[in-house]
């Protein structure tokens, strides 16, 4: 069957018709700034405290855009006659924002917590070099990392949180359990009302003294 003319033409004046009479949803952006969900993929942020430069977001990355540098220190041994040991010491860590595609895989890898998603987005340039943020911008954009959301009230407690409970509880029953042991150094009560009864002796006056009683004679 063939189509009626000007089907088409009416089918959009419909449509038309109808978005006018509902309410914009526009955003007037930069004025208002959106209101964008906690897990918004914006930009990468660092905390440099938590990277013990293990590689593998800069191993897992499918843009090979994480740069790291590092080098290794001898750490002392805590104790006499113990070892030596080696750490890993952060030089560099840079994210090439221009060839991120955003995924989140090196976030998800990272086994020690040190790269988290920040919601912001505003961080154009004009060069495409300063795309490159390094250790230090990628620091501050942590500041702008929302707090994670509370866990749901039938949630199952984190098992790190649960065992350091269970560790706690176990340490304050032992200590109630234990007598109460007293101080070598510090008398007994009742030593200490004894000593407080005697009376005090005057300053250059020996023990003899003053246990003996004064004669009539004397000064």
């Amino acid at each position: 069957m063939a189509p009626i003319p000007g089907s088409g033409l009416a089918k959009g004046l419909a449509v038309t018709l109808r978005t006018m009479t509902k309410k914009t949803v526009t955003e007037q952006y930069p004025d208002v700034q959106p209101d964008l969900p906690p897990r918004t993929r914006g930009v990468i942020g660092l905390f440099e405290e938590n990277c013990t430069v293990c590689m593998l977001c800069a191993r897992e990355c499918p843009d090979w855009c994480i740069y790291i540098d590092s080098h290794k220190e001898t750490v002392p041994a805590a104790a006499p006659g113990g070892r030596e040991r080696s750490r890993n010491v952060l030089d560099r860590f840079a994210i090439d924002f221009a060839l991120c595609m955003y995924c989140g895989i090196c976030i998800e890898v990272c086994p020690f917590d040190a790269l988290f998603w920040s919601p912001e987005f505003e961080y154009a340039e004009t060069d495409i070099r300063d795309l490159t943020h390094e250790r230090d911008k990628l620091r501050e954009w942590m500041w702008t990392v929302p707090a994670p959301p509370a866990l749901d009230p039938a949630a199952e407690e984190p098992k790190e949180i649960a065992a350091a409970r269970k560790t706690a509880e176990k340490l304050a029953a032992q200590q109630e359990a234990q007598p109460e042991v007293q101080s070598p150094t510090e008398p007994h009560a009742d030593e200490q009302a004894r000593a407080a009864e005697q009376p005090t002796r005057p300053m250059g006056e020996s023990k003899q003294q003053t246990d003996q009683p004064r004669q009539e004679g004397d000064a």
